[in-house]
């Protein structure tokens, strides 16, 4: 090895973790400070939190639940039409029109209600 190129080794140098335990090993540097260590690991202490991905797939059926009954009552070209000519109104002429699309909206509902009805004797 060549004479001063290479960093002076320690071989006691002391490792500080920040919940207090102290270790020693060899290192170029004199002191290190550490933010964990093996004694405060929540893996090694047996105090880690498993995730629960349960909770994550009941999200999502409710999801799916409430995204069904939205469909059932929204269904047909009628409401989208009722939807687009909505959005195309102004303001003035919204009010007016609101009476007219919760009528069409009792209407559809009605028709498919009917029709679950004539589906669910049928089978």
């Amino acid at each position: 090895m060549k004479k001063g190129i290479h960093p002076t080794y320690y071989e006691n140098a002391k490792i500080i973790c920040a919940c207090g335990a102290v270790f020693h090993t060899g290192s170029t540097q004199k002191e290190i400070k550490i933010e964990i260590c093996s004694q405060c690991h929540p893996f090694y202490t047996g105090k880690q939190k498993l995730v629960d991905t349960a909770g994550r797939v009941d999200k999502f059926k409710k999801r799916m639940a409430a995204k069904d009954e939205v469909s059932k009552v929204r269904k047909g070209r009628k409401v989208k039409k009722i939807a687009r000519a909505k959005s195309k109104m102004s303001d003035e002429d919204k009010k007016p029109a609101k009476k007219k699309i919760k009528k069409d909206a009792k209407k559809i509902k009605k028709d498919v209600k009917k029709e679950d009805k004539k589906k669910q004797n049928k089978k």
